[in-house]
């Protein structure tokens, strides 16, 4: 009952709609528990009576008037607002969930998602929010419908005739008992069925994203098979839930159709015996109906509820995710710096108990300076330069800029005076000016032309086809390696920071790009803090300081020309490069 305790949070400011739209759903319901009457009265008042049947037209037409008006004038306009209250709480509900799940996945750390699929993440978003709307539809509304109709019509029964209403309701405790039992268990076969297709959502959207590679390997049967594998699953998990479903279905039914049964025989017994008349014979038949087919929809609820709150459970396992890394509740907004970077005693690792993956790493880097941390693959290079904008959290020591330890300050102050140009940068599908934007999202066209032109990006921008107004695709897919990569120096360009962090932005180009991109990287490096991770030394040499990083130690510093001084590792590197 925790999930929705916690749900109700998210109903809570829209309660008093929730109230107005049961009100208006027990006056839709209600209305057609007047035809039973109505057949009691068009049996009993008018055909089984001494009027001429002139008389008895009459009056028939006066009350099947009466009902016209009744359910084509009053119960139209009901069962539109019913219906439009009902469906505009469920989304501004669902609205306000996603809304709040958007911002709390943007909190999470790189580690998360290193370690989650991304399909999962999607999944739970999307498919198990939308679950949850059947809780609000079904749970806070057409349950207390139904419950209100059944009262409604059990009182009706009871004025009529107190011992046939009391036939009529005696499989109600049996129809409990039933429920009760099988649908205990159906929670945690559904929590399994979603994770299941969780499981296939993710898989797809892997294998969507890297089709290319699938198709250049061949691997088509063979990712088949893993699909078949991870679709079987699921089918497994599906008819799991299906037997056990079935098996309730057919146990709760069968309960609820001994009623009418009870019913017709007693009532018939003293309609025999002259102590009921046929119109209330005729009438409670009608009304057990009524009183069952809201039933038999609470037993169809209690399987979609189950579903609801099994997507409310994983739904609210994403959002108790911690965040590794947040600001503290004293930190401050970070100044705008000068650009001195500083590692005291670093240690990082990715799990409490694994493999040190940076071990007391100590340098200094001064305002305007370009620093190029170089070493073998793997060596931990990439992780250092993930720890200035906290994207990671050292294990222990302390990063500092410009003496302030970034733990310190606000992530946002932080992040805002740094500009990253990756390897392979991401591009949105969004147009080429909304890309470079991200840089600065209010500045105007000449400053996204000036920082397009400072990244020799506009020439090429221009023979697309709409221009600065293209669309690039997803992930960038519509352009080149080299304008990719040109595009994202612009959003830096753009975005202006003091410090640069260039994480072999040029490793994967070829020669005509890698001009054009060296060329405005030193542009861009130009009076600015600048930390190069290298993978060709040969774009490196006019550094000012150059680190060599290996197995998570630094080993050794200075420049190109000292370095090649001392013959060691950088020495040994370097050669190496020279050779192929």
């Amino acid at each position: 009952m925790g999930s929705i305790k916690r749900y109700m949070r998210f109903v809570k400011p829209y309660r008093w709609e929730i109230i107005l739209t049961i009100i208006i759903g027990i006056l839709k319901f209600a209305i057609p528990l007047f035809i039973p009457i109505l057949i009691k009265i068009v049996i009993d008042h008018i055909i089984d009576t001494d009027m001429t049947n002139s008389e008895k037209i009459q009056q028939l037409f006066f009350w099947l008037g009466g009902t016209v008006i009744l359910f084509f004038i009053i119960r139209p306009p009901i069962e539109y607002y019913r219906q439009y209250f009902a469906q505009h709480v469920g989304n501004k509900v669902l609205f306000d969930i996603r809304q709040e799940l958007f911002g709390h996945l943007q909190k999470l750390s790189l580690k998360y998602y290193a370690n989650t699929r991304a399909g999962e993440v999607i999944s739970r978003v999307i498919n198990d929010v939308e679950q949850t709307k059947n809780f609000i539809m079904i749970g806070l509304m057409n349950l207390w419908l139904d419950v209100a109709t059944i009262l409604i019509a059990i009182g009706i029964m009871l004025a009529m005739d107190v011992k046939l209403t009391l036939v009529s309701i005696i499989a109600l405790p049996f129809f409990a008992i039933s429920v009760k039992y099988f649908f205990g268990r159906l929670r945690d076969l559904t929590r399994k069925r979603s994770q299941a297709l969780a499981h296939v959502q993710s898989y797809l959207h892997e294998r969507v994203s890297g089709i290319s590679i699938i198709k250049s390997f061949t691997l088509e049967k063979h990712e088949q098979k893993i699909f078949d594998g991870e679709n079987g699953e699921f089918l497994d998990r599906a008819l799991d839930h299906t037997k056990w479903n079935a098996k309730s279905f057919a146990v709760v039914n069968t309960i609820t159709d001994i009623a009418p049964l009870l019913v017709i025989g007693y009532a018939g017994y003293r309609v025999i015996n002259g102590d009921l008349s046929v119109g209330t014979m005729a009438a409670f038949y009608a009304y057990i109906e009524r009183l069952y087919s809201p039933l038999r929809r609470l037993v169809n609820s209690s399987t979609t509820l189950t579903q609801s709150i099994a997507s409310m459970d994983r739904m609210f396992e994403l959002m108790d995710e911690d965040y590794d890394v947040q600001d503290k509740p004293y930190a401050k907004s970070l100044p705008p710096v000068e650009g001195r970077v500083s590692f005291e005693n670093v240690d990082f690792q990715y799990e409490k108990d694994g493999k040190l993956i940076l071990n007391q790493i100590n340098f200094n880097i001064n305002p305007g300076e370009t620093a190029a941390f170089v070493g073998m693959s793997g060596g931990g290079k990439s992780i250092i330069v993930s720890l200035i904008p906290r994207f990671y959290d050292a294990t222990s020591g302390t990063v500092k800029i410009d003496g302030i330890n970034i733990k310190d300050v606000t992530i946002n102050s932080l992040r805002s005076q740094i500009g990253i140009v990756l390897q392979d940068n991401i591009l949105f599908s969004d147009s080429v000016k909304q890309n470079i934007l991200m840089g600065k999202p209010d500045a105007t066209d000449e400053e996204v032309i000036a920082a397009a032109k400072a990244a020799n990006a506009h020439e090429f921008i221009m023979t697309l086809p709409q221009g600065y107004d293209t669309k690039v695709g997803e992930r960038g897919v519509k352009l080149s390696g080299g304008q990719k990569q040109r595009v994202a120096i612009a959003r830096v360009f753009l975005k202006n920071p003091p410090i640069l962090v260039l994480d072999e932005a040029t490793s994967a180009l070829d020669l005509e790009s890698e001009a054009l991109i060296q060329d405005s990287l030193d542009r861009l490096a130009s009076d600015r803090t600048t930390i190069i991770i290298a993978h060709r030394l040969s774009t490196i040499t006019h550094a000012d300081k150059i680190f060599v990083i290996d197995h998570g130690k630094l080993v050794e510093e200075g420049t190109h020309e000292s370095l090649m001084e001392k013959k060691e590792v950088y020495f040994d590197l370097f050669q190496i490069q020279k050779l192929d």
